[in-house]
């Protein structure tokens, strides 16, 4: 019953049937005696629910088809023949692994109960064959449910290997000479017939003399009188109550259902005469399915648009609701308090509506005065009735409208009212817009580029099987633990509770002295390549936009920075040609060009800022190299003379510093020895004092207020400092050190961010703000808006907050982002 009604929901199919084996015997039993023969008997469990399937299929209103003399499978099969030389797409719902070797253009199977779809790729990838070769490797392999004999001593993989040299069951008798393995050529000799009878059996039929009116396959409403009497037989208590379902809800809360066009009305009404409203969305699959309403008085209404269950009631249309409730969403004065106003306004923008007078998110205050945020049910579950989600929805905006009262006060106690109203709460409009553009991805390069990390992949598993002398899971850390120091004896570096490590760490050590290791980083870091960003970029691909939508999160983090997620293009790899190439996927378009702003040494310059280092500012204020000047000083070299090399130690140094960094860390950083890098320390705090007297003023403060603030007034809870453990007090002056840096960093787009858009609308361009990596913002110009575009862009970043010392951005222009990053 729960299948049908996934089916039915999932699919919403234009034409449907189940089918059913007979008693009578199949034509298969007639060419093998033992077909099938070794079946248990069914449990006697099992045997009183038969009738009913029927029964219940019936009642849903689905044709059942079956036919004497031909299995279940060979109705499918003849079905779906004939359907795809119609132009339908023939969707086969079941579990059963024979059906694979129908998929084709056009015909696809599903197993929900593994929810696995499977086309060619899928086909090949189970079977390591196309599906018109599936019944070859069947044949070969034997089936042990149906008793087919197969050829003794060939399993599937080996049946496999054999149908991808040959090509057939037929061929490959026709040149057993040729198989090299001579057992396998002598049990093929020996069961060559077995084996073609083998095929004759696992072989679905396409050309069953089914008689098939279309028309009457088509499904219909289910029969709900029937359906009531069987599950109250049965005793479903729950599908029972989907198909009969409350009228009125008997909980806590009283929550009217809107369902009726006067009801909506009535409901509008009221809302025009209302100064603010709490307002929740929720969606299913990224629809909007349902809209929860409170008043300030505690009236909380739900009104279903897009709920599909049995049984569910007749809803109103959502045009009709949003084209009624669009004035009051856009009317300025009304104010509206939500869970989510990212969500908010991403669900109105589907559906061609500009929030305004958002005045107040719960999920965002909770971040800002780090108290525990409320959970939000914001995802229909495929199974939940209107009223119980009503009750859950409506009780989150009861809910909001009060947590507002006591948040807002908070707020302006610890200094956040303005963080929160000014930058935070308008930045949601900004990520919106951001996430409801997206960004176009070039999938045929996208592909051929995955194809190409397929080959080498390929290529390093030979290279490392050759290498070790062995074959083993080279994903495994227990079987790579075990060729690396049992069979090639290499010294282990550390170890975990579940055996000795193979992390990155330790690769790299005992590639030193062995280039098996190397290879098995090589491996890992092309796997990931393809895993993680090619396969994953393509599975979020949008097929109507062409573009993905990623999702960002401005409540995730601890210093304020964005998260990004499916897919996190934040944390596509720069630092490899392979990895900058999967940026080269993204383009922008026709018309338009991909523009990035990043942000130069913007956390060193805010060091700069805060400490009031005298010659921190100085070399900014002079546009110097501050990796040169640190190098020159630290090394005792004339600038002139600083090597690339003094540079880079530099460079680490300087970030180092940030992070909170000591002498092992910067040991670890720069392969030295941790004398060499504690005297890199004392001599880079005898140069930059002020940063040295700054960072002891922050631990002391923040040890003193149990927080640490940004340059905008954004707090960091440290409890960390108040641990009687030096490890840990020791993380949190870390902590301590890196937060009103990394936070402040992040204040400064953000504001620049919503500066941008902000001066984007009133101008009334058509570029559009993409991503933001952390300190770099990607732009989609506009070809005959780049200066009007740039300029605004490049003074909003540089003046986003006046600091001590100048602010730059370095700007790259480019056809797709790896050119323009």
């Amino acid at each position: 019953t729960q299948m049908l009604k996934k089916v039915l929901k999932d699919f919403c199919p234009s034409h449907l049937a189940v089918v059913f084996d007979t008693k009578a015997p199949s034509f298969r039993h007639k060419l093998y005696e033992q077909y099938k023969a070794q079946r248990p008997e069914m449990p006697d469990a099992l045997k009183p629910q038969l009738p009913y399937i029927k029964e219940i299929v019936n009642a849903f209103n689905i044709p059942c088809l079956e036919m004497d003399g031909y299995e279940a499978d060979d109705v499918i099969g003849t079905l779906a023949q004939r359907a795809k030389t119609q132009a339908y797409h023939v969707t086969i719902i079941t579990g059963d692994k024979d059906m694979l070797q129908l998929v084709c253009e056009g015909v696809t199977v599903v197993d929900t109960m593994k929810d696995k779809t499977y086309r060619t790729d899928e086909v090949i990838e189970r079977f390591g064959v196309e599906p018109e070769r599936v019944t070859d490797v069947m044949a070969l392999a034997g089936d042990a449910s149906d008793n087919v004999p197969g050829v003794h001593g060939i399993g599937e993989k080996g049946a496999s290997k054999l149908i991808k040299e040959f090509g057939t069951i037929e061929n490959l008798l026709s040149n057993l000479d040729k198989v090299k393995n001579k057992k396998i050529q002598g049990a093929l000799k020996s069961h060559a017939e077995m084996a073609k009878l083998s095929k004759e059996l696992v072989t679905i039929k396409r050309d069953a003399p089914v008689e098939i009116n279309y028309d009457a396959l088509t499904p219909s409403e289910p029969d709900k009188e029937k359906l009531k009497i069987l599950f109250q037989e049965l005793g479903f208590t729950r599908l029972l109550n989907e198909l009969s379902p409350q009228t009125t809800v008997d909980t806590r809360l009283p929550v009217q259902i809107i369902l009726k066009h006067d009801e909506l009305n009535c409901l509008a009404d009221g809302l025009k005469s209302s100064d603010s409203f709490a307002i929740v969305c929720k969606s299913h699959q990224g629809e909007l399915a349902g809209i929860a309403i409170a008043l300030k008085s505690g009236s909380a209404f739900y009104i279903p648009i897009k709920h599909y269950y049995l049984g569910a009631p007749e809803q109103l249309n959502i045009n009709d609701v949003l084209n009624l409730l669009k004035p009051i969403f856009e009317n300025e004065s009304i104010k509206k308090f939500t869970q989510d106003a990212k969500m908010l306004y991403l669900a109105m923008s589907k559906n061609n509506i500009s929030v305004k007078g958002i005045d107040f998110d719960l999920t965002i205050a909770s971040y800002l005065l780090n108290i525990q945020p409320l959970k939000p049910t914001s995802c229909l579950k495929p199974d939940m009735d209107i009223e119980t989600l009503a009750q859950y929805a409506c009780e989150e905006t009861v809910l909001i409208n009060k947590l507002k009262d006591e948040h807002l006060p908070l707020l302006n106690e610890q200094g956040l009212l303005n963080l929160f109203k000014d930058i935070e709460l308008p930045f949601a409009e900004v990520l919106a817009s951001m996430e409801f553009a997206g960004i176009r991805v070039d999938r045929p390069y996208l592909e051929a580029y995955g194809r190409e990390l397929d080959y080498l992949l390929a290529d390093i598993k030979k290279k490392i099987y050759t290498t070790s002398g062995f074959e083993f899971n080279i994903n495994s850390p227990k079987q790579l633990a075990d060729v690396l120091f049992e069979r090639l004896k290499l010294k282990p570096v550390k170890k975990t509770k579940t055996g000795y490590s193979t992390d990155e760490e330790v690769l790299t050590r005992l590639a030193l002295s062995h280039e098996l290791p190397q290879e098995i980083l090589n491996y890992r870091q092309i796997a990931k390549l393809k895993s993680t960003y090619i396969d994953g970029i393509l599975s979020l691909l949008n097929p109507e936009t062409g573009r993905v939508h990623t999702s960002f999160n401005a409540a995730s983090t601890a210093t304020g920075r964005l998260s990004s997620s499916e897919p996190n293009l934040q944390n596509i790899p720069i630092k490899t040609e392979r990895g900058r190439l999967i940026r080269k996927a993204f383009i922008p378009d026709e018309g338009f060009i991909f523009i990035s702003f990043d942000y130069s040494q913007i956390e060193l310059r805010l060091v700069a800022h805060l400490s009031g280092d005298r010659h921190l500012v100085e070399a900014f204020r002079n546009d110097g190299d501050i990796h040169a000047r640190t190098a020159s000083e630290i090394f005792g070299a004339e600038p002139c003379m600083v090597t690339d090399e003094m540079r880079r130690k530099a460079k680490a140094i300087n970030f180092g510093i940030i992070y909170g960094m000591g002498e092992y860390g910067l040991s670890s950083e720069l392969g030295i020895s941790r004398e060499e890098a504690g005297e890199y320390i004392t001599r880079y705090f005898s140069i930059y004092s002020g940063v040295r007297g700054y960072i002891d003023s922050v631990i002391k403060e923040a040890g003193e207020k149990g927080y640490v603030a940004t340059i905008l007034g954004r707090r960091r809870y440290i409890p960390e400092l108040k641990s009687e453990i030096e490890s840990v007090r020791k993380f949190g002056e870390r902590i301590a050190i890196n937060t009103p840096v990394q936070g402040s960093a992040a204040d400064l787009i953000k504001l620049a961010m919503l500066k941008i858009y902000k001066r984007f609308r009133a101008e009334g361009l058509r570029t559009r703000m993409l991503l933001q990596i952390h300190d770099e913002l990607l732009f989609e110009i506009s070809d005959d808006e780049i200066k009007q575009s740039n300029d605004i862009i490049k003074y909003e970043m540089e003046n986003a907050v006046k600091l001590s010392v100048p602010v730059k951005v370095n700007i790259g222009v480019g056809k797709n982002w790896m050119e323009a990053g």
